[in-house]
């Protein structure tokens, strides 16, 4: 079982919904957590209202120089948890370029930018733990998810291949792939999101797989998360008949 207490945690995306609430659950649990995003009076909020140590370093995670900078502020961590993201419900018939690559640059490049300062520490000191955060609209192409399904289908190989690779070494690397969360982005949808979860419920599906050292993903809701899992499986003719 992982330990967090006497760790440092550095979370992006922190300053409200998932983020905020996996902070809690990791700084209840002892770590040092330290709390990026764009907002720095919410995080400050957030900061003072955990139980435990807890520091703000501001940062945009679309922006190149301002990752450096918040890298070089937060140093070495034992733990970094990845759960920045923007989306907008965007079918094809109603493209919007802008909205797209910003759902491409925060959720899936944006994770690259981070991981670059943090990834190579911890190969040198073969040690150290990596969450990201994907979703079960990446599990195969859905309809009005243009940006946000392919975004999150990156940071699910990405972070599939960063397990094979590191494996065998110190650094774990770890998934979670949530479905529908309350929050200021799902209220955006004007469908029905099933098995729609609260923050604090998802959070401790996510805190549950940091806590188990062997697993590398998990996906949830359960049942909701079959999905999308077995739709992988069917055929073209038969997916695009039941899901476009």
């Amino acid at each position: 079982m992982t330990q967090f207490a006497g760790k440092t945690y550095w979370l992006v995306g922190a300053s409200e919904g998932l983020g905020e609430a996996v902070a809690r659950k990791v700084n209840a649990a002892g770590a040092t957590v330290i709390l990026s995003a764009r907002n720095e009076d919410r995080l400050k909020e957030v900061a003072a209202s955990l139980p435990g140590r807890a520091r703000v370093v501001p940062m945009d995670v679309s922006d190149d120089e301002s990752v450096a900078r918040a890298a070089q502020e937060v140093g070495e961590v034992d733990g970094l948890i990845f759960l920045a993201g923007v989306y907008w419900p965007m079918p094809s018939t109603e493209w919007n370029a802008e909205q797209a690559v910003a759902m491409a640059d925060v959720n899936f490049t944006g994770t690259l930018r981070v991981l670059g300062h943090v990834v190579p520490q911890m190969v040198v000191r073969d040690t150290g733990h990596i969450v990201l955060t994907g979703s079960l609209s990446g599990f195969r192409g859905l309809p009005g998810a243009i940006g946000y399904a392919a975004s999150k289908a990156g940071v699910m190989a990405l972070a599939e291949s960063m397990r094979a690779d590191l494996w065998r070494t110190g650094v774990r690397v770890q998934l979670a792939n949530p479905g529908f969360i309350k929050t200021r982005l799902t209220e955006k949808n004007e469908f029905h999101m099933p098995f729609l979860m609260e923050a604090d419920e998802a959070a401790r599906e996510m805190f549950e797989l940091m806590c188990d050292e062997a697993a590398f993903d998990k996906h949830f809701p359960a049942i909701f998360s079959w999905v999308f899992r077995l739709s992988r499986f069917l055929p073209n003719w038969v997916y695009y008949r039941l899901f476009a």
